[in-house]
Order: C-alpha cells, then sequence, then structure tokens
C-alpha cells in the first residue's frame, strides 16, 4: 500500500472540500507541519543541542520560560510570516498579536498556537508537544488587532497538535474528522497512519491532576470519589487513572484509547478562570475531540460556545469519552 504524505492528503482534502480547504489553507498547514519537524529536532537533540533549562524570563502567563519554549515559539514566527497565508499570528507565549511584517503579503487567515505544551516536561524528557489552531480573519480587516482573535472555537477551520515522543505524532482535523500522521525521518515527511480516529464513548480512564483534590468544588469531589470507588462504588467497575502533565500527551493517549481529561477551574485558579487557555488550548482540542465523536465542556457549557473575551482567557475543561463528559457536567449543572 503506497504511503500517502501529508502534502497528498490535504491536496485530496482540497480537492473534495473546497468550501473548506482552501490552495492558502492547503499550504499554511504544510508549513506549520514544516515548522513542527524543525522543534522535533530541537527536542530530540535535547541537552546535545544546549535547549534545556530556563531562560531567566516569564511568559505573559507569569510562567518561567525554558529555552525550548523561547525557540519554539520563534521557529513559528519565522515559517509562518512571510508566506502570505496570515494575516497575524498570536502565541501563548506573547502578549499581543504578532503583526505580518509590511515587506510581507497578508492572507486571510490567523493563527494561534501554543509552541510548546507541557514545557515543565522538558527536562525529564517527557513527551511534550504543539499545539495550533487557525481561524479566519474577519472580512476587510487589513491590520488584525486582538479583538479579531476573539473568536468561537466554532469558528475554527483548522485544529490540530504534534506530540514529540517515542515518535513525532501530528494530529489535525479541519472539521471533516481526524487524522493522525507520524514523522518519516529518513523521508523527512508527515505520513497518514491513521484516519477517522474515534473516541470510545465509554471509558474507565481518567485523567485529572490529583494533587489539587483539596482545592476541587463539590461537583469534582463527587465525580472523583466515585471513580475512585471502583467496583464496589455507584459505578460498579475499576477506574485508572492516568497523568502525563502534558496536555498533549494526555489527550493524545484519549484519542487513542479513550478517557476522559480533566483541569477543572478550582479555588487554586478561580481567580484566574482557570489554568488552561481557551484559545491556544481548550478550544483546538476541543475542536479534535468532538471530529473523533468525544465532547469538551467547562463543566456547563460547550467549549467551542464560550464568547472569548480576552487573548490569553483561562477555562476549566473536561474533554475525551462523550457519556463521562456529560456525566461530569450534569454534576456542575445539578441535573444528575
Amino acid at each position: 500500500m503506497t504511503a500517502i504524505s501529508l502534502t497528498r492528503f490535504l491536496l485530496e482534502a482540497q480537492r473534495e472540500h473546497p468550501d473548506v480547504m482552501t490552495p492558502d489553507l492547503r499550504l499554511l498547514v504544510e508549513v506549520v507541519a514544516r515548522a513542527c519537524k524543525t522543534i522535533s529536532n530541537a527536542v530530540n537533540k535535547g541537552a546535545l543541542g544546549n535547549v534545556l533549562g530556563n531562560v531567566g524570563t516569564t511568559n505573559v502567563q507569569g510562567e518561567a520560560q525554558k529555552k525550548l519554549d523561547v525557540l519554539s515559539n520563534e521557529i513559528l514566527l519565522e515559517a509562518n510570516e512571510w508566506g502570505g497565508h496570515l494575516a497575524a499570528l498570536a502565541s501563548e507565549e506573547m502578549d499581543e498579536p504578532h503583526p505580518i511584517p509590511n515587506r510581507f503579503p497578508k492572507g486571510e487567515y490567523l493563527l494561534v498556537f501554543d509552541p510548546l505544551d507541557g514545557s515543565s516536561n522538558i527536562d525529564v524528557n517527557v513527551s511534550i508537544g504543539t499545539i495550533f489552531s487557525v481561524l479566519r480573519c474577519p472580512e476587510g480587516v487589513r491590520e488584525p488587532t486582538a479583538d479579531d482573535f476573539l473568536q468561537p472555537g466554532s469558528r475554527q477551520v483548522v485544529a490540530g497538535y504534534t506530540v514529540y515522543g517515542p515518535s513525532t505524532i501530528l494530529v489535525l482535523t479541519f472539521g471533516r474528522g481526524v487524522a493522525c500522521f507520524t514523522l518519516d525521518r529518513e523521508q523527512g515527511s508527515f505520513v497518514l497512519t491513521q484516519r477517522d480516529l474515534r473516541i470510545p464513548e465509554d471509558t474507565s480512564e481518567y485523567a485529572i491532576n490529583a494533587s489539587n483534590r483539596r482545592h476541587w468544588d463539590p461537583p469534582v469531589q463527587r465525580y472523583i470519589a466515585e471513580l475512585d470507588a471502583g467496583r464496589t462504588g455507584p459505578r460498579g467497575r475499576d477506574f485508572n487513572m492516568r497523568w502525563v502533565g502534558s496536555m498533549v500527551a494526555d489527550v493524545h493517549r484519549i484519542l487513542t484509547r479513550g478517557g476522559i481529561f480533566m483541569y477543572p477551574v478550582d479555588a487554586k485558579c478561580r481567580d484566574k478562570g482557570g489554568r488552561l487557555r481557551l484559545l491556544y488550548e481548550a478550544n483546538p482540542m476541543g475542536f479534535i475531540v468532538e471530529q473523533a465523536g468525544g465532547a469538551a465542556t467547562d463543566g456547563r457549557q460547550r467549549i467551542l460556545d464560550v464568547p472569548p473575551q480576552a487573548l490569553h482567557q483561562r477555562i476549566g475543561v473536561f474533554l475525551g469519552s462523550r457519556n463521562e463528559v456529560e456525566r461530569v457536567t450534569a454534576y456542575h449543572l445539578g441535573t444528575a
């Protein structure tokens, strides 16, 4: 069977779904994928490339920046600013959107990204990744501002992530299902390895940072207590907890074999609105999970329906196997 490259996959998508996959959008996705290959090479070198450790600065979130955080952000900016596909970019690592320099042509799309998700795991050699999302620039806007990025997740045209682990994997959706590509380092290209990923509706696995248990709200306390009670509890079966601490790794596991990922708003992060970022993490992952048959809510409503109020807005996240997400959401709403 002939291997299908990312380029071929996107060209076929352009022919079959020209209303969504335009030539410019196809080229934009290819540019992002090439940037992710460059990041993968840097991650793979580790200490040999002198990319481990902090740089002594903090990002807009107040988090210490790793050398790879800064490098990954620069790689994505430099790769995407000259192609003519974008009107502007926004990164979790930058306070404000990054405009396309005037010397380059501008396109009709906006790119938002978390250049290196899970960067606290860099120095211990645990899987990390890149998350990205593409929006359409509002019609008639030539110089986009932060307000132009404040679109609900339902308006995304493409979302994806890469996992830099034992192999480098790219997961992608443009609203017609979810496809998975694996980087063939010998050929230097992403190759399609799975079409139409589907998340089982039921699961016996969950992912949550249990060290925050004392901070959780009652609905989360109730839900986790039921899971922990196992076969002698109200659920009548045992559940396993898995937690990597990189959203890309935890979500990819769920996309592969089912599960529910939770990062709720709790007493520890309530003043910030949550832990994860709506535009850079929750929306793209929510889009991917829904396209794979799962569900994604903030505990009360569908994440993709939440109207963003700020570029770096945070939110609670429950996503994965549909029946479990609906159960914990019902607990928050008081309907179960």
